[in-house]
């Protein structure tokens, strides 16, 4: 039984440190590469190309998300898993993450609101209304 838990910590503690050193080679890469591109006068804006904006407010894919996995938490709480349930471990585990993604949605979304309307407040009047 130990051997079994020990085996499936080191390949999740593998696959996360690999993919923790290639990430941090790549930002290392891209630091060296905007480095030389400073140095030689070029801009930036060329080297790098613009971040793809999603269509829509970023909040309802995190709230989205936090509910989804709320649900799944619940389908594992109700599904017995035998005499050491490890299947509450990961209700636990996903309704912890549920819990935050959700919560990170309502914030989101609350500065989102108040960014829209201050945003609306600034713009000048529509001359068509006038």
């Amino acid at each position: 039984m130990n051997t079994d838990v020990f085996i499936v910590f080191a390949s999740i503690t593998t696959i996360v440190v690999v993919i923790s050193v290639f990430s941090y080679f790549a930002k290392l890469l891209a630091h060296k590469q905007i480095m030389a591109a400073i140095e030689k006068g070029i801009p930036i804006s060329e080297l790098l190309p613009p971040k793809p904006q999603l269509p829509g407010p970023g909040w309802i894919r995190y709230v989205s998300l936090g509910i989804a996995l709320v649900i799944m938490s619940l389908g594992f709480l109700l599904v017995p898993f035998g005499i050491v349930s490890s299947g509450t471990i990961v209700a636990f585990v996903l309704l912890g993450v549920g819990a935050g993604w959700l919560v990170r949605g309502l914030l989101h979304r609350k500065y989102h609101l108040k960014d829209q309307s201050a945003n609306q407040n600034n713009m000048p009047p529509n001359k068509a209304s006038a």
